[in-house]
């Protein structure tokens, strides 16, 4: 099948993508919920948990105010592209004057307005419903809650390229977020760790993610270390978003 070689990213073809698939996700309430609740309830479900024991909440409830989002974001999003691609629409639409990276930033836009809403109600839940006490400002607590989600959007962009169905899209969960999870200081100090381990562990973004909540945890003003941590995340969502881009295929198999 012959294909239209679009012209330079545009701007238009990408607000474009990033209406059709809010369009989709409107009439999908499951996976509305699924993205927006089930971090809240998940959070809930934490600080009772914890119910004795609120210090407990305070020192992880923040961590996983990040990685809940990103979780969530990855599944529904590595899903929902693969989806697209296996039922013949992704081809469907590169065929178009439609060029990769206008696709892979609709999709990211798409995704990234929810994933806003997310992390505000995460972020607004956790603070002022269930008392989450932290020492820095709760605006950045959803700075990098939100960063989190994005960086969980290009990863389930990512790993959707190489998946030939649904359920092996949800496999490279165990293999890309499982590992991030056990490495990245939650459970215990990066530095603790063997040292193969800890090296592994500094260029996981997740473990800058935790990194992240925990400056604004423990500190009154913006530091640093901080900015280091957010510019990290950043960079990690906007790289695999251009290798999303770069592994996206106009055939489908």
């Amino acid at each position: 099948m012959s294909t239209t070689t679009p012209a330079a990213f545009s701007g238009a073809r990408t607000a474009a993508t990033a209406a059709r698939v809010l369009r989709q996700l409107r009439h999908d309430p499951r996976t509305i919920a699924l993205m927006v609740l089930v971090p809240c309830l998940m959070l809930v479900l934490l600080r009772y948990v914890f119910d004795a024991s609120p210090r407990t909440f305070d020192n992880i409830g923040a961590s996983l105010l990040g990685i809940f989002p990103l979780i969530t974001m990855f599944l529904v999003t590595s899903i929902a592209t693969l989806r697209e691609r296996t039922s013949g629409t992704l081809e469907r639409l590169l065929a178009m004057p439609l060029g990769k990276a206008d696709l892979i930033a609709g999709y990211a836009l798409a995704f990234g307005a929810v994933a806003v809403v997310q992390s505000a109600l995460a972020t607004g839940l956790a603070v002022w419903l269930l008392g989450l006490d932290v020492t820095g400002s709760p605006w950045l607590l959803l700075l990098v809650a939100l960063l989190d989600a994005l960086l969980g959007t290009a990863l389930g962009l990512f790993v959707s390229a190489f998946a030939a169905s649904e359920f092996q899209a949800v496999q490279f969960m165990p293999a890309v977020i499982f590992p991030q999870l056990l490495l990245c200081g939650l459970f215990t100090p990066r530095a603790d760790m063997h040292p193969l381990l800890e090296a592994v562990s500094d260029v996981l973004p997740m473990s800058y993610a935790v990194d992240g909540m925990d400056e604004v945890l423990r500190h009154t003003e913006l530091t640093s270390a901080f900015l280091r941590d957010v510019v990290i995340v950043a960079g990690c969502a906007l790289l695999v978003l251009a290798l999303g881009a770069a592994t996206l295929r106009r055939r489908t198999d």
